[in-house]
Parts: C-alpha cells; sequence; structure tokens
C-alpha cells in the first residue's frame, strides 16, 4: 500500500510504498476512500519538521534537557545518536478519513466486511490506502452522509468537544476566533446550539463564510475593532464565552479573548498557541480558561483509545467516539454542513501537490482539502503460514527485524548492520511506515506485517524480535517451531504460562534461542567477571537502579502488556548479578515501599537474591530518584577486592589499598557484542551464548520478586 510520509530531520514529504497491516484485534482494516488534510494542524507540523535543528530545539526546550541530561549520564555519543534517531524517523501524517471495512479483527463487535465507517486519531487514521483503526476510533457512516463529508468526522469532533466545554445555551453570545476550518465548524454547532455567533478572522472571506452559515455578527481586525463589535452586538455585556479557534506564535489571540468577554465568562482554547495570560485581564474580570483536549474524554488514554474500554454513558455522555457520533448525526440531519467547506480535491497519488496548497508553497484560498482515494486497488497479500525452514548457507545469516520501534531502530539495527555475518532479509511491523524507513535505512529487501509473512521467507534463517513483552515469547515460540533461530529482546515472557510455552518451544527446537539480556555482554561487565574469577567465596553484590518514573499512559505500566517493571527491566539486572556469579538464583525476597505517597509500589523495590554458589545480590530498584542522577551502580566486593561499576561509564577496581579506574568514551551496555554473540553462534551450529537454564531462571526469579513482595515473605526457587 501507499502513505504519506514526513521527515523529521528534513522536513520532506513522500508518498512511500509499505506493507499494509493486518486487521487488529478488537478493531477493524479500513481501506480509505477520502481523508482530510487539517490545514492547521497538518500545516504546523510540516513546517516544524522543516526548520533546521536549531529552531526545533527552541520550540522544544523540554527535548532539549533531556538531552543534555542523557549526555551527562551515558556521554555526548549516546545523546548524539538518540537525536539522530530521532530526527531519522518518519512522521504519519493525517488523522480524519472515511472508508470501508476490508477486515474484522478477533473480538470486535458491530462491524462487518463492506460497512462504511469513519476514523479518526493520529498516527491511525492515516493518509494512507489501508488502516488498522481500534474499535473506540471508528464509527459507522449514516446513509445519508457521503464519504467526504464523514472524512470531517475528527475535525468535527475536535470543534464540538471545544463548543461543549463553551457551555453553550440559548441566547448566549458566544465569539468564535480564527474561522479556519475549525471556527467554522464550531460556529455552526454553536448557532445548532441557539447561541448568537460573532466570528473574527484577519481574512474578510472566511468571516463573510460563517456569517452565511450561521454567524449573526462577524470583525475582521483590520477594517474594525473586534472588541467594539462585540460590544455593540451584546449590548454592552460583553461575549458570554470565547472560543478560540485560531493558531498563533503569539498570545494575542488571548489577549484578545478577555478584552472581548463579560465578567466571569468562559474562554475556551483549542488552536495551540503560547498560554501566556494576561493577568490584569483575566483576574480583574475573574474569567476561567480551559484548553481543550482534542477530541473529547477518552483522548490520550490507551485504555479507552488503544484497549477499546468505553467509558459507561452515565458517567462520561460525551465520549469522543460519542463526540464523531453526533458529528456525523449533526451532518446527517443538515445542522452542520461540511460540503461547502470543500475548497480543494486531489487524486491521492497527488498528494504532495495537496501539501502544496496547505503550506503556502501555492497560494491558494484554501480550507477543506480532501485526498481521495481509487475505488478499486491492487489486493492485498493475503495472509501466509509459517513454513519449515532448513538452513543451506551458513555463511551468512538472514535475519527479520519483528518490530521496528525507537529500540529497535536506534540500537538492535544499527549494531546488527555492523556484525559480520549477518544481512538485514526483512523488517516486520504492524505500523508499516516505520518498518518501511527501517527497510530502507538498513538495506533490507521485504517490509512486511507480520511474523508469518517473515517465516514464509526461505531467505530468513533468523528473527530478532522486539516487540511489545506481552507478544515475545508466543513471537518466539512460533519462530522456533519453524525451524528459526531466535533473538528475543528481554524478557523471555511474562508469567508462568509463556514461559512455560516458551520452554516446551525451546525443548523442541532445532535452532537455538537468546534473550537480550545484553549487559552480560557488555566490556565492563565481562571485565567484572574477570576480576573475580579466582576466588573461593561467594560475591556480595550490589544493584542500584535509577530508573526513573514512568507515565501511566505509557504501555510499560500495563502490566498485561509489560509485565511490570521488575519483570520486563529489573531481569536485566537479575541476570547480570547471576553472570557475575556463574550461578543461579535459588532464593528471592523483597520489600517494597508503604503505600503512602504519590509512587507505585512494584517499581520502588529492594530485592535480596541468593544464589547456588553461596553469593547474594541486593538490588535497588526505585522511580523516585533524581533523573540527574546516573540510572546505574554496582558494587562488587569479594576477598579483599573491590568492582565499582558507574553508569557503564567508569569501571574502578580497589586491592591492597590501591584503585584502577578505566573510563569510556560512551557507555557500552552489551548490545552489539550480544548480537555478535548470537551471529557466530548461528552460523556455526553453536549453542545459545546463554543457555536457557538461565534464561529461564532469571526470568522465573522475576516472577518470585512480584509474589514475595506482594506477600512480604521469602520464595525458595
Amino acid at each position: 500500500m501507499r502513505q504519506v510520509s514526513q521527515s523529521y530531520r528534513t522536513g520532506k514529504l513522500a508518498l512511500v510504498d509499505t506493507a499494509a497491516p493486518r486487521a487488529p484485534a478488537g478493531g477493524v482494516l479500513v481501506d480509505t476512500t477520502v481523508s482530510l488534510i487539517s490545514a492547521g494542524t497538518e500545516r504546523a507540523i510540516v513546517e516544524m519538521a522543516r526548520k533546521n535543528l536549531l529552531a526545533k530545539a527552541k520550540e522544544r526546550p523540554d527535548l532539549v534537557a533531556k538531552v543534555i541530561d542523557k549526555a551527562k549520564r551515558e556521554g555526548v555519543l549516546a545523546a548524539f545518536d538518540a537525536v539522530r534517531t530521532k530526527l531519522d524517523n518518519p512522521l504519519p501524517l493525517g488523522y480524519s478519513l472515511a472508508g470501508r471495512v476490508s477486515a474484522v479483527g478477533a473480538g470486535t463487535a458491530g462491524f462487518a466486511r463492506g460497512d462504511r465507517v469513519a476514523c479518526a486519531g493520529v498516527g491511525i487514521a492515516n493518509h494512507a490506502e489501508v488502516n488498522a483503526v481500534p474499535l473506540n476510533l471508528v464509527v459507522p457512516v449514516p446513509d445519508g452522509v457521503t464519504d467526504e463529508e464523514a472524512s470531517f468526522v475528527t475535525v468535527g469532533a475536535i470543534a464540538l468537544h471545544g463548543v461543549r466545554l463553551a457551555q453553550p445555551t440559548l441566547g448566549a453570545s458566544v465569539a468564535v476566533i480564527g474561522l479556519g476550518l475549525l471556527g467554522q465548524i464550531a460556529v455552526q454547532l454553536l448557532a445548532a446550539h441557539g447561541c448568537d455567533v460573532i466570528g473574527i478572522d484577519i481574512d474578510p472571506a472566511k468571516v463573510e463564510r460563517a456569517k452565511a452559515r450561521g454567524a449573526l455578527a462577524g470583525a475582521v481586525p483590520s477594517r474594525e475593532d473586534p472588541i467594539e463589535v462585540v460590544r455593540a452586538f451584546t449590548h454592552g455585556r460583553g461575549a458570554d464565552a470565547v472560543v478560540i479557534t485560531a493558531s498563533s506564535s503569539t498570545s494575542e489571540p488571548l489577549v484578545t479573548a478577555g478584552e472581548l468577554a463579560r465578567d466571569r465568562a468562559r474562554i475556551v482554547m483549542v488552536g495551540v498557541m503560547p498560554l501566556d495570560v494576561p493577568r490584569k485581564t483575566y483576574f480583574d474580570k475573574e474569567l476561567e480558561l480551559v484548553v481543550s483536549r482534542s477530541y473529547g474524554p477518552g483522548r490520550y488514554d490507551p485504555e479507552y483509545e488503544e484497549r477499546g474500554r468505553d467509558y459507561p454513558i452515565g458517567y462520561v455522555r460525551w465520549t469522543e467516539r460519542r463526540n464523531f457520533e453526533a458529528v456525523l448525526r449533526a451532518i446527517e440531519t443538515k445542522r452542520l454542513d461540511v460540503q461547502s467547506l470543500v475548497t480543494h480535491r486531489f487524486a491521492f497519488e497527488d498528494a504532495l501537490d495537496a501539501y502544496a496548497v496547505v503550506t503556502g508553497e501555492r497560494q491558494e484560498p484554501h480550507l477543506g482539502v480532501l485526498l481521495t482515494y481509487p475505488a478499486t486497488r491492487a489486493e492485498q497479500p493475503a495472509a501466509v503460514a509459517a513454513a519449515a525452514h532448513t538452513r543451506r548457507d551458513r555463511s551468512t545469516l538472514g535475519v527479520a527485524m519483528v518490530g521496528t520501534g525507537a529500540f529497535a531502530t536506534s540500537v538492535l539495527l544499527p549494531a546488527l548492520a555492523k556484525t559480520a555475518g549477518a544481512k538485514l532479509m526483512a523488517t516486520v511491523s504492524g505500523r508499516g511506515l516505520s518498518a518501511r524507513h527501517a527497510a530502507d535505512r538498513f538495506g533490507a529487501e521485504h517490509v512486511l506485517a507480520d511474523l508469518d509473512a517473515a517465516l514464509a521467507l526461505p531467505t530468513v534463517d533468523a528473527v530478532v524480535i522486539a516487540t511489545r513483552h506481552s507478544s515475545h515469547a508466543a513471537q518466539a515460540a512460533k519462530a522456533l517451531a519453524s525451524g528459526r533461530d531466535v533473538f528475543l529482546e528481554k524478557p523471555a515472557a511474562i508469567n508462568e504460562d509463556q514461559l512455560a510455552e516458551l520452554a516446551q518451544a525451546v525443548a523442541g527446537a532445532k535452532g537455538r534461542l537468546q534473550v537480550g539480556f545484553n549487559r552480560r555482554f557488555a566490556p565492563f561487565a565481562v571485565a567484572v567477571r574477570e576480576a573475580f574469577a579466582q576466588r573461593r567465596a561467594g560475591l556480595v553484590m550490589i544493584a542500584r537502579i535509577n530508573a526513573g518514573s514512568v507515565p501511566g499512559t505509557s504501555w510499560i505500566a500495563d502490566t498485561a502488556e509489560s509485565g511490570g517493571r521488575i519483570v520486563g527491566e529489573g531481569c536485566h539486572f537479575v541476570d547480570l548479578l547471576s553472570y557475575w556469579a556463574n550461578a543461579e538464583p535459588v532464593r528471592v525476597s523483597a520489600h517494597a515501599i508503604g503505600a503512602e505517597g504519590a509512587y507505585h509500589r512494584d517499581d520502588n523495590v529492594i530485592v535480596t537474591l541468593t544464589f547456588s554458589d553461596g553469593s547474594v545480590g541486593t538490588l535497588i530498584y526505585t522511580s523516585m530518584g533524581d533523573p540527574s542522577v546516573p540510572k546505574e551502580s554496582y558494587e562488587v566486593f569479594c576477598e579483599g577486592k573491590v568492582a565499582h561499576l558507574h553508569d557503564w561509564r567508569a569501571l574502578a577496581l580497589t586491592e591492597r589499598g590501591k584503585t584502577r579506574t578505566t573510563r569510556a568514551l560512551k557507555a557500552d551496555k552489551g548490545h552489539a557484542a550480544q548480537l555478535e554473540a548470537f551471529v557466530r553462534a548461528c552460523n556455526a551450529g553453536a549453542p545459545s551464548p546463554i543457555p536457557w537454564a538461565s534464561i529461564e531462571a532469571t526470568t522465573r526469579a522475576t516472577f518470585a520478586v512480584e509474589r514475595a513482595r506482594q506477600d512480604n515473605t521469602s520464595i525458595e526457587l
């Protein structure tokens, strides 16, 4: 399929070929018929991407601060690599479309193939021929609404949510500042509520358009004073509410809104602008300022948007999905006219010409700019079954990268590209744009939508799996069953059932499994183990992890997807201590912070591990630290010798009163070395660099940590 893509580094727009997604569980696959370019939002995105690095930095000082912190912790080179990867990632454009359901995912009710639907969502309802859309971001289109009209669903919902926040009532006077696409829709919706609307814009044509569709008065600031127009229209009272749908690089619309408003009026900010509120005006009038959050309740909540968990209608009447339905109903009943807002139509293959209009490269007045898609398009490849594999060439390992997110593209793929004896054959992702970009950057021949497609390729000898944690065990088991070697990013599994499934697959596999416990391959980690190679006593080990907090909306915070932070990340540190001890953990105890306070108990834990050789280790894992403090610090004690490893940047070995310190310009956590070891083992037909018994023991120990934390007890393994 084809999709509009933009480089965040250069701002270049392109129409790229990539793999079509499969129908998602709890969602539908949609063949796009019409998509709407949101002139204001998408123009801002395009213009931001086209700015130079310094201008981008000025726009996002928060991100600059994060880069500086990373440079302090991990070195300038690591920070530079992170910035380069971020800039290289392509941006999908679009978030509002209409189309037809081509497939229904498992567990999805209410839709059938061929249904006309409207879809929403940044990164979901893309300008693409095919889109995979979760349940709460897709709604049926009424028979009386055309596909062109339905493609306005998202922009309509944004305007509607802003109008709802203004609390419109019959006879209220409401000023709308900014009469672009959002403003024109807001004017009509306010008029439908029975409000007396005053439209304000610098473009006289837009003011006249608004007056023709529901505004009772209008003002063009270059011709008349909007404050005087509103004062005259409201008999000196001022506006009961002001809805700002303009976008601005200054806070001027906020200043104007305050002057237009009556005492104790409500001002709703829908457009994007600095929040420099003029205190005196807002204080004197005791104004209420509300920032509208996009489509409505549910926005930015992964439980709602990604997992399809609706809010009870008795508690949340107008969710974003119900706002979509309301917009389509308003169009159907002629209370909202969006068809007259269409100024341009472009065939999808001419999408770059459409953006030339939106960005002003072609000087043409515009509002609604539509992309129309061919009624018939090439059939998407049918789903294929994994094929049994027998490797014939031992000189080069053909690899498929399954999952092309930030970690895969910034760490694993660059390391794999430098690994002798390996060749990237395919990239695999349910979101095809990232897979296309990774394939182009690292030279893969195939861009695929799912693991089965990769396992059907005879040139794929091994898979590197870097998907979300909950899918690891099943994907690795399937790949092993097909005869492939598997490099599986940690964790191996997130519960006992998954671990048992994977263990069964390993037992019957011809290929080998290596889990991405990279730290044991780091040069400093190897040096620590060698420093204590001649010991006779057990080690005393301390690992202090300043893990940092994770937003509640992150998938990592969802234990059903990540397994929790100890299972999902703590396994790294359990494995490292096991590697240094050269023994498996046999006993675990864990204690978490108390229930009081703002931080979670599951990522503020002190763990004690006892190993079969008599070594003991303490893992201190906390999300409560200052992020400027280094993330990882380790100490190992034994027989008069101490090793202190400081965030993979420095290793100090102290013995007999003398300290020898080795420093690195860049933190090396062993990512490249682990892939090199995996490829060597695969090409040589040697065992996995990490034995399955060790992988299983580490994974089971993390499960035990969670039980010990909850039960406040020790657990024998």
